[in-house]
């Protein structure tokens, strides 16, 4: 029987579409309230950088728990991992709702981000442990551009959601999401072959093991200065459209979906190139359409919303074909610890993006050139790095 037929109750298409929905947490977490955080602000009448918090915080926590939770799937299996994570985080989103004060919201959503700590690396581990060669492939794609349809759909969804209940709302509509992708991980058959036999703390030395692969390691840093400039543009927005340039919330969310139509394109995009170019080739291009679509925003980006939405829209759908490439080619690195090998990749992801977004969050004078500016350094510098690593 083969690793897909061993899921008896989700079959192939059902476990795809849970691994969808597990890899989407991180932008229905924070984008489903963007749309929000202006009125937030006000509301608890806060700095835009005390507001950034539950969006800084949660990732810079979501990657710690990850180094946690994707060693422990190892050792005792993806299904228990899923479980547990799960249940926390439906208990920290309902307490989200419930928060008197900003400080509040931050403890919650820092809970919150440790109970989906492992989710996306579990996700990321079970296509390891199910599918292989040119299928694997085309499932990280698949999944990811199911999971890139997060941020075109959120920040609407949040904003439709804001014209019939408030903020708490939104954070009840994430503990019924959890509900719903615990259903689906109660009828996954463990997909984890072989545990690691080793004690607990062995489990997580195991990620020293893996970073000690020198070319795992450097596609690590490399792909994870992607996350950094695209989780930046998700910090800024808000303010760039909602404040400098005078738009509603609704009208932030199309503007927001614009660019997240490249990044649900370029999945889809990917499975196309892969069959016809060399995708060694296709990512080199894409870091280059990265830095130019960053100088392209600093030049003209502020004359207009749409010409903003349009300057970025090559850099996030450069950025977003990546990701597919870039996690298989990691992947590929490691024969075994599939969980720690996935858990560093959405650790490294997020605290780079965190560090983008706390940099957008200094009070700059002009958001928009310091946005199209760490496009364009960070683009350069894949490049090069991209440049320098040997083929094989």
């Amino acid at each position: 029987m083969s690793k897909v037929g061993r899921q008896r109750y989700l079959g192939e298409k059902g476990l795809i579409g849970l691994l969808g929905l597990l890899s989407a947490f991180v932008p229905l977490s924070t984008d489903l309230y963007l749309p929000a955080l202006p009125s937030m602000m006000a509301q608890y009448q806060v700095s835009e950088g005390e507001m950034n918090l539950t969006l800084i915080l949660f990732f810079i926590a979501y990657g710690i728990a990850t180094l946690v939770w994707g060693p422990l799937s190892d050792k005792y299996g993806r299904k228990r991992v899923l479980t547990v994570g799960l249940a926390a985080y439906i208990a920290s989103s309902l307490m989200c709702a419930l928060s008197g004060s900003v400080h509040e919201l931050i403890v919650f959503r820092t809970l919150q981000a440790v109970g989906g700590g492992g989710v996306t690396a579990v996700a990321t581990a079970v296509i390891k442990d199910v599918f292989e060669g040119r299928r694997r492939i085309v499932v990280l794609a698949i999944v990811q551009s199911m999971v890139l349809i997060a941020p075109a759909v959120a920040p609407v969804l949040g904003a439709a959601l804001l014209q019939v209940t408030s903020w708490q709302g939104i954070f009840l509509v994430l503990a019924a999401v959890g509900a719903i992708a615990l259903a689906g991980s109660a009828a996954m058959v463990e997909t984890l072959e072989v545990p690691y036999r080793g004690s607990v703390l062995s489990t997580l030395g195991r990620l020293g093991v893996v970073l000690r692969n020198r070319r795992f390691t450097y596609l690590l840093i490399m792909f994870s200065l992607v996350s950094m400039a695209s989780l930046s543009f998700v910090a800024a927005s808000s303010y760039i459209y909602v404040n400098g340039f005078g738009l509603s919330e609704q009208e932030y969310s199309y503007h927001f979906a614009l660019n997240a139509a490249g990044l649900i394109a370029a999945p889809i995009a990917y499975i196309f190139l892969s069959r016809r170019f060399d995708m060694w080739s296709v990512v080199g291009l894409c870091f280059a359409v990265i830095s130019l679509s960053g100088i392209l925003v600093c030049v003209v980006g502020d004359s207009a919303p749409l010409v903003f939405a349009l300057s970025l829209l090559p850099a996030t759908f450069a950025g977003s074909l990546t990701r597919a490439p870039g996690t298989n080619f990691m992947l590929e690195q490691q024969r075994t610890d599939a969980g720690s090998a996935s858990s560093l990749i959405a650790c490294t992801s997020l605290v780079a993006g965190s560090l983008g977004m706390s940099v957008v969050s200094l009070p700059w004078p002009d958001l928009i050139l310091v946005l199209g500016s760490v496009n364009a350094l960070i683009g350069a510098a894949c490049l090069a790095m991209w440049l320098l690593l040997p083929k094989k």
